[in-house]
């Protein structure tokens, strides 16, 4: 499920216009060429969260949104339009209901020549259809 889950997340993502016209890129992993700002998948991660009649996975997904801003807020309403886009995702998907949204976490991080990555890490727990 997890895989799948990632797929429509992405899907989702890149449906979104706004999206589109602000990021040069949203991918599955960091783009080889891509100019910032862009949004990756870092990572993920699945545990069991079956039922007594569903299978399910609690899955945990890490983007990274790359940009560049010498201000802290610098990529404020990006990160707003990102987290809202993903806790609309509709929560019937091929083969899988999303049964949670969760934000989990983010972190900021300035880096060298006023660049900044940001991670912002959600939670989903799925049931197999």
């Amino acid at each position: 499920m997890e895989v799948p889950l990632r797929a429509a997340l992405l899907d989702w993502l890149t449906a979104d216009t706004t999206l589109v016209d602000q990021l040069n890129a949203i991918v599955e992993e960091a783009p080889l060429r891509a100019s910032l700002p862009w949004l990756a998948i870092a990572a993920s991660a699945s545990s069991d969260w079956s039922t007594k009649t569903a299978a399910g996975r609690e899955v945990r997904v890490a983007l990274e949104l790359h940009c560049r801003g010498d201000r802290p807020d610098a990529a404020a309403a990006l990160v707003a339009a990102i987290e809202a886009r993903i806790e609309a995702m509709p929560r019937e998907q091929s083969g899988l209901a999303i049964v949670t949204i969760r934000f989990l976490r983010a972190r900021a991080q300035q880096r060298s020549e006023s660049r900044r990555a940001i991670l912002l890490e959600y939670g989903f727990r799925l049931l197999s259809q």
